[in-house]
């Protein structure tokens, strides 16, 4: 059990606070069995808000890449761009390298929701990859999307015509 909020041990929680600590870092300096949710509830029944300045430092902000010039419409539809976490750069300036448009250069780490999720190769190799290249509609590129996706054959060689003659004789 603690001893209570003193108040001595509230002007140290006040002091602490706006100097920026955490609350675990608090909680372990009043010692006496405070925790870190007990001086979280304090520091809100008290109303303080302002902080000196952040408990822990301010995380980088996300920096959207430079535009690429546009393709010439006679080229075939190319991969969405792969958004990477941002890192932070060295004082000489790196130019990213193209992303090719071949099938084959995506993996699961850098497979999209509108790329192409044919997979080529040997699964169980280390050159397994998948096509990568913009999906039109699903989840297969146009080309691999005529493969998969074979049009139904019907049987009998019946047409449209005679199929439909033959239903209504069933009303009539």
């Amino acid at each position: 059990m603690t001893a209570g909020w003193t108040e001595d041990r509230v002007g140290a929680l006040k002091k602490l606070w706006l100097e920026g600590q955490s609350a675990s870092q608090i909680a372990k300096q009043l010692g006496g069995g405070v925790t870190r949710n007990a001086v979280i509830g304090k520091v809100h029944r008290l109303g303080l808000s302002g902080r000196a300045a952040p408990s822990q430092p301010a995380r980088a902000t996300f920096r959207p890449s430079r535009p690429r010039p546009a393709a010439p419409p006679t080229q075939a539809p190319s991969a969405p761009r792969r958004i990477e976490a941002v890192q932070p750069r060295p004082a000489a300036a790196q130019v990213p390298a193209p992303m090719p448009d071949l099938p084959g250069t995506a993996t699961v780490m850098t497979l999209g929701a509108h790329m192409c999720k044919w997979p080529i190769g040997d699964p169980s190799s280390n050159e397994f990859s998948f096509c990568g290249r913009r999906s039109s509609e699903g989840v297969y590129c146009v080309e691999h999307a005529r493969v998969a996706y074979q049009p139904q054959v019907r049987k009998g060689g019946k047409d449209g015509a005679s199929e439909l003659a033959r239903s209504l004789r069933r009303y009539i």
